[in-house]
């Protein structure tokens, strides 16, 4: 990073900066595409923890196409604890094996963090750019997308179940280019996990990780810290998390990914019906928290009951 991109930033900011900058440089310049089933295979287990902690459940899994490619665009929630992505990849490995490719595009920096970084395009997540999104298309893949990237993730709380891509188009571009179907994916409950304060929009500028690309440096309500901004570790509150896949849309007939007004109506068209589908979703399942904590105390009943007598302790 140069000294040019790092005037006006905190000299106890430069370090950072300069690491991070450094390996998604170096990221950057190697092959992305480097899947490997038996990588995703072993991570199944690591996804089932979080499918199992949110109690996830995905609707309309009838409605992806047959065969690839197609894009899947999804609302992004979570926070820095993100797992929008595991919940439908372990349905995926689930259903079809390790061995049936499906590409996600992710947030630069994450290829940056310590070994995570490095483990990622094993199991087919590759940095968020249009390059790399036509790139997976043209293997054939589905390929998955969060428009929305670090702006709609790090929304506040009360924004919980808003659908915000920020404006963010090129998605659609990529889409109108590639001729391909688009599946609306519309996920429900995984921001009442964590309690946003603020994006942290002017905090992000203010040390400097705009020049990584990075926006947002929130402002959190960290169990169990107290307020801390969103680096600090958290826990997680388990939440009822919905995933609904809806209907493939076709916009192959709407003109041409240069033309401003066709990008902005297949915009509003993916936005406007996901957010009717995350209304529904909110009206169906209102207190994802208190949902899941309520089938957690079941379950632990349950299990309790059917102790034998002597272990559930003496009856007062």
């Amino acid at each position: 990073m140069s000294e040019r991109a790092l005037e006006g930033v905190p000299a106890w900011s430069r370090p950072l900066l300069e690491y991070f900058d450094h390996q998604i440089a170096d990221q950057a310049e190697r092959n992305p595409f480097r899947r490997k089933a038996e990588v995703v295979e072993e991570y199944l287990s690591y996804f089932r923890v979080w499918v199992d902690y949110f109690d996830a459940e995905i609707q309309g899994w009838e409605n992806l196409p047959a065969e690839g490619p197609y894009l899947i665009v999804g609302n992004h929630s979570g926070g820095a604890e993100t797992n929008d992505a595991v919940f439908f990849l372990h349905r995926w490995v689930q259903e079809k094996g390790p061995d049936d490719p499906i590409y996600v595009l992710a947030y630069d920096l994450l290829f940056g963090m310590p070994g995570i970084g490095k483990t990622l395009p094993a199991l087919g997540i590759v940095p968020a750019n249009p390059d790399n999104a036509r790139r997976a298309l043209d293997t054939g893949a589905p390929v998955m997308v969060f428009p929305g990237g670090d702006y709609e993730v790090f929304r506040p709380w009360t924004h919980r179940n808003l659908v915000e891509f920020g404006d963010h188009e090129g998605f659609v571009r990529v889409a109108l280019e590639a001729g391909v179907p688009v599946v609306p994916m519309t996920i429900h409950g995984a921001h009442q996990s964590t309690f946003i304060i603020s994006r942290g929009t002017r905090l992000a500028r203010l040390v400097g990780l705009d020049r990584l690309r990075v926006h947002e440096m929130p402002i959190i309500w960290n169990i169990p810290f107290g307020i801390t901004p969103v680096f600090v570790p958290t826990v997680q509150l388990p939440a009822k998390v919905t995933v609904h896949i809806d209907q493939p849309l076709d916009w192959s007939s709407y003109g041409s990914a240069d033309d401003p007004d066709v990008v902005h109506r297949c915009y509003e068209e993916i936005t406007s019906l996901m957010q009717c589908t995350m209304d529904r979703l909110e009206r169906e399942t209102p207190h994802p928290v208190a949902s899941r904590l309520g089938s957690m105390a079941s379950g632990a009943g349950r299990s309790l009951r059917s102790l034998p007598g002597r272990l559930r302790g003496p009856r007062r």
